[in-house]
Formats: C-alpha cells, structure tokens, sequence
C-alpha cells in the first residue's frame, strides 16, 4: 500500500480511537507514530516539511491572540527564570540518578547539564492545542502559560543561536523594516475578502515575511512567524484570521505529531531511562508551577491549570539535544531517549489535561490565598447589583447582552475568559468583567451575590456551559438558565440537565431567517429554543 495513504489511515483510525476514550486525538496521532515506527515505516518525502509548516503556522496564530503585556508580568518572566533554573538541575539530578541505577552512562557535568536544559521546556505546539481544544487560550492561566512559553522559546533560540557554527548574518538588522512593512499589511488586510482569500494571506504572512526572512539572516524562522503574529495581535480583524487559519494548521500539525512517534526507535532500556526520566521530572515540574504561580499572586485554581498545561517536554528538547549530538557533548542515544521522554510526556499531558477539572477539585485542600495578595485579574468577581449574567461575550454572547438590556431593561454583566475582547467591550461601554466560567470560587461568588436571576451560558465550548451548568445546579440557583449549543447532541445534553432553555445557533439562524423572509419587523424569532 502507498506509505501516504497507509500513513494517513493509521492516524485517522488513532485519532478516532482517542476520540472515543474522550482524550484529545493529538494522543492518538502520537500512538499511530509508534505504531508506524514499530513496522519500520518511514516518513513519507514531505511529511516533515507539513510539520514544519503546521509549526509555524501555530505560532504566527499564537501571536495573532497574544498579549505582548503578559511578557511583562512578573507571574510570566519570574516563573520562567526560576522554573527553569530549578528545572536544570533537577534534571541534570534525574540523569545522575540514571547513572548510579546502571540505565545509562553519565560523561562529565557537560551532559548533565545539557540533558537538564533540553528538559526543562515546555511543549509550545502541545500547549496551545490543549488551550484552543478548550477555548481557553485568551484566559488568564492561558496568557499566562504562552507568555512563560514565550520566554522559554526565546531562550532556546538564544541558546541554539549562540552555540551555532555561524552566527546571524548582519543582515539581521534589516527585520527592523518589518515594523513599517506591517503598517502596509495591515492596511491590505482591511481590504482583503474573507474565505480562501484570508486563509492564503494569513499564510503567506507566516511564511514569507515571517518564517523564510528570518531564516534567510540566520534566525530559525518560527520565532518569525511568531514575531508577525504580534504584528497583526491588534488589527481587528486578526481573531478572524486565526479562526480562517485554524483547521489549515490543525490538518498540517497531524505530522507533526506522527514524526514525533516514528521519530523513536528505542531499546528497551531506552524506554526505561525516558519513562524514569518523565516519572521522576514531570510532578516536579506541575509542583513548582504550581508554587511559582501561588508566589506571584495566582490562585489556586489559576496556578494549577497553568501547572497542567505546561508539565510536559517540548519539540526544542529534541532541537538542543540534537545540538548535543552534534557539538560532541551527548551521544546518540541522547536523542533516542529525549525524543521518546517528549512523546511519553506529551501523552501523559494530554490525558492529564482532559481530566483536569478532577484533579483541580482533588487539590482543595491547598491553602487558599489572602484576597489583597492576589493579582487583580485573578481576584473573584462581584456580581451585585446585576439581573442578568451573560458568561461568553463573543458575537452571541453580546447580541444577547445588548436586547437584554436595551428591550429588557435589566442590568447586565458580560464575563468573559479573553483579555482582549472585555477590553474591546470596555472600550464600547458595555458593563463587562473577565472571569473564568470553570472557576468554582467563581460560581461561589455569583450565586451568593443574591440579585442575579438570570443567567444566559453563550460560551464557545460546550464542555464550558455544561461545566457551568453543573455548578449552577450543585449550588441550588433557582433562577432561569439558558444557554446555546450548536449540535442537536448537545441541545439534548443541556435539556436533560435542567437548562430553561437550548438555542441551536446553527437552527436559530435558519428561523430567524424564516421571520426576515415574511416580513417579520425586527426577525427576532428566538431561534430552535427547547426546554
């Protein structure tokens, strides 16, 4: 059978099967590498360049939605620097326990130091899909797990770059003209049609100005891609450019997790010195996220999920310890057993992620954090004096807030998780605040506030209005719930659990259309409401 169309069938079957267990499908892509690794299938020609650019078309939609003021928290760069300090040389301990245990032989300080390093980043590419498969990418712990990401990119491709037989070209210097190339790309993007049209922009932007001129003066090209999707981060319609790019990227990072599978052909003793490596170092380093993120003012709640998020290797552990190999510092094994310690903790991640609510209840018993130490974006939220609370202020979200308060006369509040949009809507004068909706300290403070009586959930993701829901539920609201959904399953899903009323936006969208084509005056037909 064509290597191709084998390739593609093990991964569909995989990615299918992971979605059956309810664990994200990037687990399965990762399973079906090892499969097609263990029959001695090898990559067909191309699979790494669609890696390569599913890569960086990641990064440059991660800059599309970032906050370049995240950078400059101390939550950010101070758990970055500690983190990774204290992650060397617990590393550089794990691989000298290895050695006393006989699963490896340690050369000098040189290779614990440099096996240390290659361990202490996180997984950029795993991070961001975890945070776009749950929406959460624009929340607090969101910004806050790319921000220390960002660093430790930069710190990598600074290390990489110092160390490298040529440096930069000293052409480098002429990137600066990109600042008033932007200016003209932004303007070509107002004028851009929607489509196709906007998907080829965007990636072009990724990998032309961004991606292949970084690497024409020596610079490794992601941090371009990169570096252009902060260029766009305030355009307006950048967030629509990301959602145009997102199943282009989704479709191309499928090999990039296949080569991470097939890129491991171990021993068993290969095996066992990266699955003691990801046992030993993985709960040290979701600990001390956890202990940085409480140090620097997060809650609990906010430290953890940023904890779970980052506690994995990363694609540059693979990079340094390639520099290793090359360089004469590490042996070749080195690479086989950092390759298979990143795939193991990438699954482990991933399914520790997808049960990450449980785990956030389980560690209760933490000591909560006075109100007056915590940073001000992380502090509960005060609903009093509102009726209605809309949780998820996208396009539904504040097409419901604004009748609401204009036809209904009730005092409304928008919560939502993306810095960006609450401040946006700030700036048109809506009555908003940006809060976690999984947040149980959250839902605490909503219900005892005692003047809401309404509560409308428009979030994006399903799991979120469930989750949600339930919270209402064990805390004995009484008052009226509604909430949107966009598939039949998941209207009966929210029926079922007591929800006053289920909008399907894809049915609503037809009725309504129905009311404008018999002349209805405003078309406000309500939409498929059940319940």
């Amino acid at each position: 059978m064509d290597v191709i169309a084998l390739t593609l069938i093990v991964a569909a079957a995989f990615g299918t099967i992971a979605h059956l267990l309810r664990v994200p499908a990037l687990v399965g892509f990762l399973a079906a590498g090892f499969v097609l690794g263990a029959m001695h299938i090898e990559p067909f020609v191309g699979l790494e360049r669609i890696a390569d650019i599913g890569v960086t078309l990641l990064l440059f939609t991660i800059g599309l939605k970032f906050d370049v003021r995240s950078l400059l928290r101390p939550e950010s760069y101070g758990t970055t620097a500690i983190h990774m300090l204290l992650s060397v040389l617990v590393g550089a301990g794990a691989v000298a326990l290895a050695g006393v245990i006989g699963l490896t032989a340690v050369d000098g300080w040189r290779t614990l130091a440099l096996v240390g390093l290659a361990l202490s980043f996180s997984s950029t590419v795993l991070c961001v899909k975890v945070l776009e498969d749950r929406s959460d990418d624009g929340s607090l712990y969101g910004q806050t797990a790319i921000a220390i990401l960002v660093l430790q990119d930069v710190i990598a491709v600074v290390f990489i770059t110092v160390n490298a037989d040529e440096p930069p070209s000293p052409w480098a210097f002429a990137l600066l003209l990109l600042f008033p190339l932007a200016w003209l790309l932004r303007r070509l993007l107002d004028v851009i049609g929607h489509g196709e049209l906007l998907v080829l922009f965007g990636v072009v932007m990724a990998l032309g100005p961004g991606y292949l001129a970084f690497e024409a003066v020596g610079i490794t090209g992601d941090v371009g891609a990169l570096v252009m999707g902060l260029l766009f981060a305030t355009h307006r319609r950048a967030i629509e450019m990301s959602k145009a790019l997102f199943s282009v990227k989704e479709l191309f990072l499928v090999g990039f997790f296949l080569l991470i599978g097939m890129g491991a052909a171990p021993t068993w003793t290969d095996a066992a010195l990266a699955l003691l490596l990801c046992i030993v170092l993985l709960p040290l380093t979701f600990i001390g996220f956890v202990w940085l993120g409480r140090l620097f003012g997060l809650r609990n709640r906010t430290a953890i999920r940023t904890g779970l998020v980052l506690s994995n290797f990363s694609e540059f552990s693979i990079i340094v310890a390639a520099f290793g190999v090359g360089a004469g510092l590490l042996t070749e094994r080195w690479l086989t057993v950092v390759a298979i310690a990143v795939a193991l903790s990438m699954v482990a991640s991933s399914i520790a992620n997808a049960h990450g609510l449980r785990l956030i209840t389980a560690l209760t018993w933490l000591p909560a954090q006075q109100v007056s130490k915590l940073r001000p974006a992380d502090r509960p939220i005060d609903t009093s004096g509102s009726d209605v609370v809309v949780l998820g202020m996208g396009r539904v979200g504040r097409a419901a807030y604004e009748r609401l308060v204009d036809e209904g006369g009730l005092r409304a509040l928008g919560i939502d998780n993306d810095h960006a949009v609450i401040t946006r809507l700030e700036g048109d004068g809506l009555n908003v605040l940006e809060g976690d909706a999984t947040d149980l300290e959250f839902w605490s403070r909503l219900v005892s506030g005692g003047f809401v009586k309404t509560v409308v959930l428009a979030m994006a993701f399903h799991g979120s209005n469930a989750f949600a829901l339930e919270r209402l539920n064990e805390a004995g609201f009484d008052g009226r719930v509604v909430a949107v959904a966009q598939h039949p399953d998941q209207v009966e899903h929210l029926a079922a659990r007591g929800v006053d009323g289920v909008l399907n936006i894809y049915a609503g969208a037809g009725y309504t259309l129905a009311g404008l084509a018999m002349g209805e005056d405003d078309g406000a037909a309500t939409g498929s409401i059940q319940g």
